[in-house]
C-alpha cells in the first residue's frame, strides 16, 4: 500500500474531521485570496485606466503636484515643440476648472468640474452616445461632452444647450454664462459613477472664463511613437524642457504605489500572515490529534516493517489532501467574496467607477498555491516528529493493556 492510498483511507474513514479541515482551509484560504488580490489590484487597475487614455507621458509645470498643478505658460508653442521629436507621435493640452452650469428652457443646474482639450486621440473619457469634440477651428456654440452624472443631473442629451458660467474656487463670477451645445455624453476615466464633469475644446474654455484666447494650460498629453517607446520620448521632452516635471506612466504609477496604495499593501501583508498561521495552526492541530488518536496503528505499521520514510510520506500526503481540497474551493468562494467586496469599496466617495480593488492575475493564483502548500508542508512537521520518534514497544504495550 503506498503512502498516498494509506492517506486516503485515513481521511475518508474520518468524514466530519476531514470535511471540517477541508472548510477551515478554504475559508481561511478564500480570505487569503482576497488578500493576494487586493496587494496589486488597486495597482493594476490603476495602470489600466493610464494606458486606457491613450498617455503615455504627462508634463506639467515644476510647482504644483498631480493633483493640484500650476499653470504652464506658451503651452501652445510647447505642445507643437513637443510634437517635433521624432520620438513623439501627438501632443494635446488640458486644461481645468470649475463652472456653474443650467440648461436652457428648464432651469436644472448643477455645479461641474470642466475641462478644456485641445483634441487628438489623447482623451480620458469613453463616448456613449454622440461625437467627440470637433477641431477649434469649428464655429458656433462651444462643444460640450458630459459626462453621465452630469447630464442625469442637468436632464441634458445630445443636442441640448447648456449655459456654463465659470465659477472660480467656489465662487459667484460676473462673467456672462455662455451657452454651448452638447454633442456627447460619456464616462470618464478617472471619474466617479456620480461625477459631474465636462469637457470643452481650449477654445471654448477661454470664451466661458471671458477671454478670447488662452495660452496656457496645466497638463501636456502625450503619445509617445510605438516604436520610440515612452522611455524614450520622455528622455527627450525633459533634455527639451529640463525646467518642467515630465513622468510616464510607470512613473505616475510609481508614486501612486509609493503613497497612496501603500496602505492597502500594508492591510494586504498583516491579514495574509494572519491567514496562513490560521492555517498552520489549523492543520497541525487536525493532524496532531489525528497521530495522536492512532498511535497504536502508527507503532504496529511500524513493527510491520513501514520504514520512518513512509510514515512521514503518509502523513505529508494527508495535509496535502487536506490542504489541497481547501485551496481549491478556496479560489471560487474567494473570487465571490472579492466581487462583493470590490462593489462595495466602489461605492466609497469619488472613487473611479473604472477603478478595481480585487484584480486577478496568474501569478496571484500561482502564490496563493505556493503559500498553501508551504503551510501544509510546515504544518505536517510537528505530527511527523511524533510520529517517526514513537517508541514502537512501549506504544504496543500501552495500546494493548489500555
Amino acid at each position: 500500500m503506498t503512502p498516498w492510498t494509506l492517506a486516503w483511507r485515513t481521511v475518508a474513514r474520518n468524514p466530519a474531521r476531514a470535511l471540517l479541515a477541508v472548510a477551515g482551509v478554504a475559508v481561511i484560504g478564500a480570505l487569503l485570496f482576497d488578500m493576494l488580490l487586493l496587494s496589486r489590484g488597486l495597482m493594476l487597475s490603476f495602470s489600466d485606466l493610464l494606458n486606457a487614455s491613450g498617455v503615455d507621458i504627462r508634463v506639467m509645470a515644476r510647482g504644483g503636484s498631480m493633483i493640484s498643478r500650476d499653470e504652464i505658460p506658451n503651452a501652445r508653442s510647447l505642445a507643437s515643440a513637443i510634437e517635433a521629436l521624432p520620438s513623439v507621435s501627438h501632443a494635446a493640452l488640458l486644461r481645468s476648472g470649475f463652472a456653474d452650469a443650467v440648461r436652457d428652457g428648464s432651469g436644472d443646474r448643477a455645479g461641474v468640474e470642466l475641462m478644456g482639450f485641445s483634441g487628438g486621440p489623447t482623451q480620458g473619457w469613453r463616448l456613449i452616445r454622440g461625437t467627440d469634440l470637433p477641431p477649434e477651428t469649428s464655429s458656433g456654440e462651444p462643444p460640450l461632452i458630459l459626462s453621465l452624472g452630469a447630464a442625469n443631473t442637468l436632464h441634458a442629451d445630445v443636442g441640448a444647450i447648456v449655459q456654463l458660467r465659470t465659477n472660480p474656487n467656489g465662487s459667484a463670477s460676473a462673467l456672462p454664462a455662455i451657452a454651448c451645445r452638447v454633442v456627447g455624453v460619456g464616462e470618464f476615466l478617472f471619474g466617479s459613477a456620480d461625477d459631474r464633469a465636462a469637457v470643452t475644446t481650449l477654445r471654448g474654455f477661454a470664451a466661458i472664463h471671458g477671454k478670447t484666447q488662452d495660452d496656457g494650460a496645466e497638463l501636456v498629453l502625450v503619445t509617445a511613437k510605438p516604436d520610440a517607446g515612452a522611455a524614450a520620448a520622455a528622455r527627450d521632452i525633459a533634455r527639451l524642457r529640463p525646467d518642467l516635471r515630465v513622468f510616464s506612466n510607470e512613473q505616475v504609477l510609481e508614486q501612486f504605489n509609493d503613497n497612496a496604495f501603500s496602505y492597502f499593501r500594508q492591510i494586504s501583508a498583516v491579514l495574509s500572515t494572519l491567514t496562513l498561521a490560521f492555517t498552520f495552526l489549523l492543520v497541525a492541530t487536525l493532524l496532531t490529534m489525528s497521530v495522536n488518536q492512532r498511535l497504536g496503528e502508527v507503532a504496529a505499521l511500524r513493527a510491520l516493517g513501514f520504514s520512518r520514510r513512509r510514515i512521514a510520506s503518509n502523513l505529508l500526503w494527508e495535509s496535502a489532501l487536506l490542504v489541497g481540497a481547501g485551496g481549491l474551493l478556496a479560489l471560487p468562494l474567494g473570487g465571490a467574496i472579492a466581487f462583493g467586496l470590490d462593489r462595495i469599496l466602489r461605492d466609497m466617495p469619488n472613487m473611479p467607477a473604472q477603478l478595481h480593488f480585487f484584480v486577478l492575475e496568474p501569478r496571484t493564483v500561482a502564490l496563493h498555491i505556493l503559500l498553501l502548500a508551504i503551510t501544509g508542508l510546515l504544518a505536517a512537521g510537528y505530527p511527523i516528529w511524533i510520529a517517526t520518534r514513537l517508541p514502537i514497544a512501549p506504544t504496543l504495550r500501552r495500546e494493548i493493556v489500555s
